[in-house]
């Protein structure tokens, strides 16, 4: 059973509302609700105008628009206008009616508390109106949500349920809960856009079908979304397959206030800590003038590092963290503190993403890139959030690539771009746990369970025989070892009716849920035993008692850390360390990755249509056209990219892919290719590289893939033409590659356990209490070695390569590592481009790794795709240069000529006397006629060994070299025909210390010995002096290449064809190069640093100018300085310009050529300024 296909074609059933309403929509309400909305909100908006009508009428509806649209209330106001007409005709009956689904539990607390509004308004104009309260009541359902009141619920039920997706799915399970969901009329499914691309939206839809299943008519589905694309694709999702659904849609569009917020020092691959506090310093001022603001971080640690720092500026009282493994009633809290304007600023993960009313945000500011265009917009959108405000971003880039990054993602807002949504297809592991908790709770028909999973849009198109595998797995047992022990179903083959076993209720339902288990410890507050919240278990284990670290911008001291607990006390403030967690990260979107590659083509043309400072400015001004960015963000773009395309030729896009390998401090080399495809093409692509160089090489690398690009760590036995590494792998037999590479990465065993753990294959819980993550761990690798025996095997004992059981997990856990975690599809379209022409396809041999290449060599673990540790990557041996003047027209990847010369004069043997000659043949193998009379006083050593017999002269067509008596076997293995003068007799000694040569294999060892001696050589340069026909040296070369002893590339400035270079003599190149290069730059001397600053400031006698033009020279270099009023003329004009008239500086600001202006005047200053007043 292969991977589960990806592609799927969902029906375009839409049925959009015309834009103009067609009458005032409140006009069908009841006259309280329409009293109510009136007297609340100015109007209704375009969103509510088209929907209310179309939910009125009972028609499942998806309502696609910004954030701050008024969504929820148009959602929810039309079920209250229902309750509320029907207790105009009596009570209502304790029945749940309206059923709210949210993908937080925050946001389910929140919307519950905005329901108080409008029901308590609606309740005062019903009296008003002489009417009985409509006695409408809500309740919340959550994983957080208190005992007492789930009994409360289930004794009376809510009209009006607000709940979660893992919550709809316990409630399903049980009996009480059954019966309180069978009344639901109306569904509403709130940010419907946050699940829909994950396995969590898949188990929410079968959770719906489940729904409708149990109710006696099919409730109508209401769902609240960001515009997406394709809408199509989320209305099929929301309405289910084959269904109608009508899509309101009132575009993403929407007036911004976006910025870049750059350090006042240029970007570098990593930011130094320096320049962190710069940015802290930054974020502080923006707090100050702004009321309330939201900063965005894309991981915890970093919101807990840079929520001490802020609050470290501005006040512990005024700043706090905002993420997931904080525990609710501290995230609840900051929220309200935010809500209630006693925080200036909340630092938050995607935590706060969707749409928990957190109050008036004024500004939002993001920390790097978010990785893609909707996570952008839905942040930024948390400002603004109310109808008709402006939302306000600022984006923070945190390193040059993630610059570019941001410059291409503020483009791609510009151009209202969106990213795709993809929608997981037919999950087998969600399918499975939802068909147990479904068929624990009553008997079913195969053939009707199958029809209700169709239901579902991502299983539209299941095929049968996957279907029954699964039924196969969960009534037999899922390693087959068990047998029926280890099953959850019964089924009856006469009947084709499935029942449920004993246990598998409690198991669905206490280990239900679509959301991976983190291995995370709970941090408990002593002595209360309060959770506090989560750290991930490898900082627990590496803690001792007495560590303070910071969770919630709070320091806490380890008591004590057991199982599955960390036991602390309040530290009091004292100075932290900062936890980690371990996670995937996000990749980029594809739509921001075209984003990424289309800016740096632009600028690639830009670059190439001048030469010098014209193409600078030119690519400068359509930045600031195009994008809007000011003069320090371009400039940090062109000079970083110059810089790299001056050292790769070219930018890297999807229509040319650059390749480059240089040599690192260890002597190894690193092979990178730039690729901007995104992490998921490109982990996809390296892990196939590392495999495809393992077996070439029989040597396991280090590897890692980033957003732009992939690396391969080399040793010195990898020696190859860079050119082949593009042929290395082929379309028709890569993805084959890639799955035996996936076994072996790290990836597998964790998706592997999360599938297993969703398939209810491994309970979360035991005996009333949660399994460790340790033995989760164990009990998922038993069960793969069951299942997958040579994924567990001794390699040893494998032959040939590993074959995947036909399992429904592994099928999933391969699925979701191609279609997932990577983009196996989209790599193999690449593949076929480029074997098709389509792609440009550069490589380049280098002295030192290009800018582009510094972001990845200090890539972060999460990008690595072996399991070596940071402190063991040989990426750590690589030192990073400043590349020159982008400016300049030099071939910055070029080879220092000098150098060449240099090593190649160094390898060539010195000789000064016999001895030293007979050590230079035996070092060379052998000696031309022509190198002999090149070099004074070789004849005559030579002529001397030859006469004391430790040497002698061969000649054959062409051949004529000297070879000494210890390599003369060989020699003549490979010029058989070859007659020495004087002939020698081999010594016995030496006979039998040789090995059998044969013509190959001496040919072999010559060419080896004699690469030594020299630099870089073309093939020609090779086999003429000895002879030798171009073919059988190219062979021998090409074994020498083989065993990585030499490196073929075009090495010597101007070169046309290939050369060959010894590869410990091209690594001294690179050496000598780097030393040339870092000469250039070095400092000099502080008198001439002295001399040279009194001459550009016009202070030596010399250098002094003249004139009311001069003057303005002067005064456009002191731009910007500070000084007091009355030392501007007598000091500093005075003694830069000759002869100075007080006259002129009159002169030029009457022209209007220069301004001054006062610094830091207290707001209570009057009057002109004195002397002593600081002017600029």
């Amino acid at each position: 059973m292969g991977p589960v296909r990806r592609r799927r074609r969902i029906p375009r059933q839409l049925r959009p509302w015309p834009v103009a309403a067609r009458a005032d929509p409140l006009t069908r309400f009841h006259p309280a609700v329409a009293a109510w909305f009136g007297a609340s909100f100015p109007g209704a908006t375009e969103a509510q105008r088209r929907a209310w009508p179309l939910i009125q009428a009972g028609r499942t509806t998806l309502i696609a628009a910004p954030t701050g649209s008024g969504k929820t209330l148009t959602a929810f106001l039309a079920a209250i206008d229902a309750l509320v007409a029907e207790s105009g005709t009596g009570p209502l009956p304790d029945e749940t009616r309206v059923l709210y689904v949210s993908p937080l539990k925050a946001l389910s607390n929140d919307i519950r508390v905005n329901l108080l509004a409008p029901l308590e308004g609606i309740a005062a104009r019903l009296a008003v109106l002489g009417l009985p309260p409509h006695g409408i009541r809500s309740a919340v359902r959550t994983g957080d949500t208190p005992q007492a009141e789930r009994n409360a619920a289930r004794r009376r039920p809510p009209h009006i349920l607000v709940s979660t997706p893992e919550s709809l799915y316990v409630l399903l399970g049980s009996a009480s809960g059954r019966a309180m969901l069978s009344t639901v009329r109306t569904v509403i499914v709130d940010e419907i856009h946050a699940v829909a691309g994950s396995k969590r939206g898949s188990h929410l839809v079968l959770s719906l079908e489940r729904l409708d299943a149990l109710c006696p008519r099919p409730p109508v589905r209401v769902g609240l979304s960001a515009t997406q694309k394709p809408i199509a694709a989320v209305a099929g999702f929301l309405a289910g397959a084959g269904r109608d659904c009508a899509v309101v849609d009132v575009g993403h569009v929407r007036a911004r206030d976006l910025g870049l917020e750059l350090p006042p020092v240029p970007l570098e691959a990593v930011l130094p800590n320096e320049v962190w506090e710069r940015v802290y310093d930054r974020l502080a001022e923006l707090a100050v003038l702004h009321r309330t603001t939201l900063v965005f971080v894309n991981t915890r640690r970093m919101a807990e590092r840079i929520a001490r720092h802020l609050a470290d500026r501005l006040g512990p009282s005024l700043v706090a963290a905002h993420h997931g493994s904080l525990a609710k009633e501290y995230r609840l809290d900051a929220e309200q503190r935010l809500k209630r304007g006693e925080l200036r600023m909340l630092v938050a993960t995607a935590s706060l993403e969707l749409g928990i009313d957190i109050g008036d945000v004024d500004l939002v500011c993001q920390m790097g890139s978010p990785r893609s265009i909707a996570s952008f917009l839905q942040r930024v959108g948390r400002s603004g959030h109310q109808v008709g405000g402006l939302p306000k971003g600022r984006l923070f880039p945190t390193s040059r690539d993630d610059l570019v990054e941001c410059a291409a993602l503020l483009d791609c807002v510009r151009r209202d771009e969106l990213d795709a949504l993809r929608i997981p297809v037919a999950p087998l592991d969600v399918m499975a746990q939802q068909i147990v908790a479904e068929v624990a709770s009553r008997e079913w028909s195969e053939d009707n369970l199958f029809d209700l999973l169709r239901g579902a849009a991502p299983y539209a198109n299941l095929p049968r025989e996957r279907y029954d595998a699964v039924l196969r797995m969960l009534t037999e047992g899922f390693d087959g070892r068990q047998g029926v022990r280890a099953a959850y179903l019964h089924r009856d083959a006469v009947s084709g009716t499935l029942r449920g076993r004993r246990g598998g209720k409690l198991t669905a339902v206490t280990s239900g849920g679509a959301i991976p288990d983190n291995a995370d410890f709970t941090v408990l507050l002593e002595p209360q035993g309060q959770s506090v919240g989560t750290v991930h278990e490898d900082f627990a284990v590496e803690s001792l008692a007495g560590d303070v670290f910071q969770l919630g911008n709070t320091s806490y001291r380890i008591l004590r850390v057991e199982g599955g607990k960390v036991r602390v006390e309040d530290a009091h403030g004292a100075a932290p360390n900062i936890p980690f967690w371990l996670g995937e990260a996000p990749g980029r979107s594809d739509e921001l990755s075209i984003g990424v590659a289309r800016l740096r083509g632009e600028i690639d043309r830009l670059l190439g249509e001048a030469d010098g400072d014209a193409a600078i400015d030119h690519a400068n001004a359509w930045l600031h056209e195009h994008l809007g960015l000011g003069d320090d963000a371009a400039g940090q773009i062109v000079d970083y990219l110059a810089r790299a395309r001056s050292a790769l030729t070219a930018l890297p896009t999807r229509d040319t892919l650059v390749m480059e390998r240089f040599f690192d401090e260890s002597g190894g080399m690193q092979l990178v290719l730039h690729s901007p495809y995104g992490s998921r093409i490109n982990r996809a692509w390296g892990l196939a590289l590392r495999k495809r160089f393992c077996r070439t090489f029989n040597f396991e690398l280090q590897a890692a893939a980033t957003e732009d690009a992939i690396v391969l760590s080399l040793s010195d036995t990898h020696s190859f033409a860079l050119d082949e590494v593009w042929r290395y792998l082929r379309s028709s037999s890569a993805e084959h590659i890639l799955v035996q590479a996936l076994l072996d990465a790290p990836l597998f065993n964790v998706r592997w356990r999360w599938n297993a753990t969703t398939a209810l294959a491994l309970p979360r819980f035991a005996g009333g209490r949660k399994v460790a993550p340790q033995l989760m761990r164990m009990k998922s690798d038993d069960m793969l070695a069951a299942v997958f025996p040579d994924q567990a095997a001794c390699l040893e004992n494998i032959v040939g390569e590993r074959e995947l059981p036909s399992h429904p997990l592994v099928d999933q856990t391969l699925d979701d590592c191609l279609h997932d975690a990577m983009d196996s599809e989209g790599w193999l379209a690449l593949l076929r481009r480029m074997e098709a022409g389509q792609v440009r396809l550069l490589s380049r041999d280098l002295p030192a790794p290009s800018p582009l290449a510094m972001e990845i060599l200090n890539a972060r673990p999460y990008a690595f795709l072996d399991d070596a540790p940071l402190e063991e990557r040989r990426t750590q041996a690589v030192i990073n240069r400043r590349w020159t003047d982008p400016a300049s027209t030099d071939d910055l990847g070029a080879l220092d000529a000098g150098a060449i010369e240099a090593v190649a004069e160094e390898s060539w043997p010195q000789v000064r006397t016999a001895d030293e000659m007979h050590e230079a043949l035996v070092a060379l193998a052998c000696v031309t006629q022509g190198e002999a009379a090149a070099n004074p006083g070789w004849a005559d050593w030579l002529a001397a060994l030859a006469g004391g017999g430790r040497a002698t002269r061969l000649r054959a067509n062409g051949f004529d070299c000297w070879v000494a008596l210890e390599r003369l076997t060989c020699v003549q293995a490979a010029w058989p025909d070859a007659v020495a003068t004087p002939p020698l007799a081999i010594p016995d000694r030496l006979a039998n210390a040789d090995e059998a040569w044969t013509a190959d294999t001496a040919l072999v060892e010559v060419l080896r010995a004699r690469l030594a001696g020299f630099g870089p050589l073309t093939l020609a340069a090779i086999a003429a002096p000895l002879g030798l026909a171009e073919s059988p040296a190219a062979i021998a070369l090409a074994r020498l290449e083989s065993e990585g002893y030499v490196l073929r590339g075009r090495f010597t400035p101007g070169a046309t064809v290939d050369e060959w270079c010894e590869r410990h003599l091209l690594a001294r190149i690179h050496r000598y190069t780097i030393k040339r290069l870092r000469r250039e730059i070095e400092p000099v001397e502080r008198q001439d640093f002295m001399r040279f600053l009194f001459e550009w400031q016009h202070l030596a006698e010399d250098a002094r100018v003249q004139g009311t033009d001069a003057l303005g020279q002067v005064l456009a270099q002191l731009e910007g300085f500070e000084a007091a009023a009355g030392a501007w003329e007598s000091e500093l004009l005075a003694a830069r310009v000759k002869d100075y008239s007080m006259l002129w500086l009159d002169e030029l600001c009457r022209a209007g050529r220069i301004v001054w202006t006062r610094v830091g005047a207290p707001a209570s200053a009057s009057g002109g300024p004195v002397r002593g007043t600081p002017l600029v």
